[in-house]
């Protein structure tokens, strides 16, 4: 995803603001400006304004507030770094008063007491700090803006492409042509069939839209495509689900556990009692974890997978940044594909 100029921006204005703004204090305040002037208003109090605004722009907000939520350790770090940086400015004014403490106005020299220097550090350590969250709440704001405007562009498209691939001609024809082979022989199976190719059906098209789902739902909606797949295997399809958990008290980004048994289906063998596909599904305290182990088929040719883990990892890195880990093994003799997912 590309990045946005737009916080390199808002940060050059900022600074470019404040330094015009203290090239006219320093000017004001003396009537000749040394360098010294310049390297203690610049230099030095420039780099303690400028770290006590990075350290809380870059360490305190992400990780106190954004990260572990304390706020109250927030305030104190807050605080603390109006503190030190008024001390530093206090303890370099004392040292050099003619550059710091020292102005002229009307002609006349005049003593800024060193309490209210204390006071007007603190005042400008906080103002810095200030400027700081503003710019970053501003900018993390409209970054999550256009961070959902994307996720939202992408999801559908990652979905469009998802029910392509599964609401395809082959799959439709496929699966109508063994519900009409059970119609034929008048197997009383057919209307059972039926029903969950309409069950799978209806809930790609109209229930997945929502940005979340009962993890129940799409454990039903798994199962349907499991038992209608199974009709297309004469000698038997050997699968073994297995749940665990809370299923019904979570939820989950729909249509993100298909590829994984659809690729169980297409690459892998199912036919034998011996080593059946293993569908595992546990869900604990907001954790998922989901796996799914078949037989390598030796003539299949085709890439185990091929583009649908691509586009369901890439889904993943879309709706649970940080929060998933995917696992594929390709063994010799088997395929596992192992997913865990902070949900």
């Amino acid at each position: 995803m590309k990045k946005s100029k737009g916080p390199l921006i808002l940060h050059s204005i900022f600074w470019g603001l404040i330094l015009m703004f203290i090239i006219i204090i320093v000017m004001l305040q003396n009537g000749v400006v040394t360098l010294k002037d310049y390297v203690l208003s610049f230099g030095v109090f420039g780099i303690i304004n400028v770290s006590i605004f990075y350290i809380n722009y870059i360490f305190l907000i992400p990780s106190l507030i954004k990260k572990r939520k304390k706020y109250w350790l927030y305030m104190l770090s807050f605080f603390a770094l109006i503190a030190i940086a008024a001390l530093l400015k206090t303890t370099i004014a004392v040292l050099n008063p003619t550059e710091l403490l020292h102005y002229t106005m009307d002609g006349k020299t005049k003593e800024t007491p060193v309490n209210t220097f204390v006071l007007n550090s603190a005042f400008s350590a906080g103002f810095f700090l200030v400027a700081s969250c503003l710019i970053k709440f501003t900018i993390d704001w409209f970054s999550n803006e256009r961070i959902q405007r994307n996720l939202e562009s992408e999801r559908r498209e990652m979905e469009l492409q998802f029910l392509k691939s599964q609401l395809n001609p082959h799959f439709l024809f496929n699966s109508l042509n063994n519900i009409y082979s059970l119609a034929y022989q008048k197997s009383d199976k057919t209307a059972d069939a039926i029903m969950k190719l309409s069950e799978i059906m209806r809930y790609m098209i109209y229930e997945s839209n929502t940005p979340t789902v009962a993890l129940n739902k799409e454990v039903d909606y798994l199962i349907n495509y499991i038992e209608l797949q199974k009709i297309r295997f004469k000698d038997g399809a050997f699968i073994e689900l297995t749940l665990n958990g809370e299923i019904d008290n979570q939820k989950i980004v729909p249509l993100m556990l298909i590829s994984f048994v659809e690729n169980a289906f297409k690459h892998g063998v199912v036919n034998d009692p011996e080593n059946p596909v293993k569908i595992n599904i546990i869900a604990n305290q907001k954790i998922l974890h989901f796996s799914v182990i078949n037989k390598k088929n030796a003539q299949n040719k085709d890439a185990q997978g091929g583009v649908g883990l691509p586009n369901v990892e890439r889904r993943l890195q879309l709706v649970y940044p940080d929060r998933y880990k995917l696992n594929v093994v390709n063994s010799a003799t088997h395929y596992t594909c192992e997913l865990m997912i902070d949900i």
